[in-house]
């Protein structure tokens, strides 16, 4: 029940959006291109970040560098 509570943990660490050209999802209407963004969870294939609608989501990790 870890997701209950992100929006209030701590920062892991901050990571740079360096693109939006997802294959299959739309990423571009919840990522912006140059944005950096707080993870509040990591697994070896995502990073959960507050996106700019303000919620909690798990994006790939070929999206960002770490900052």
């Amino acid at each position: 029940m870890i997701h209950n509570n992100w929006t209030k943990r701590e920062t892991i660490k901050r990571v740079k959006c360096v693109h939006t050209n997802a294959k299959k999802y739309m990423v571009n209407r919840v990522l912006t291109e140059g944005e950096i963004y707080d993870v509040k969870n990591e697994t070896e294939e995502f990073y959960f970040v507050m996106d700019n609608t303000g919620q909690i989501g798990g994006y790939y990790k070929e999206y960002f560098a770490e900052v």
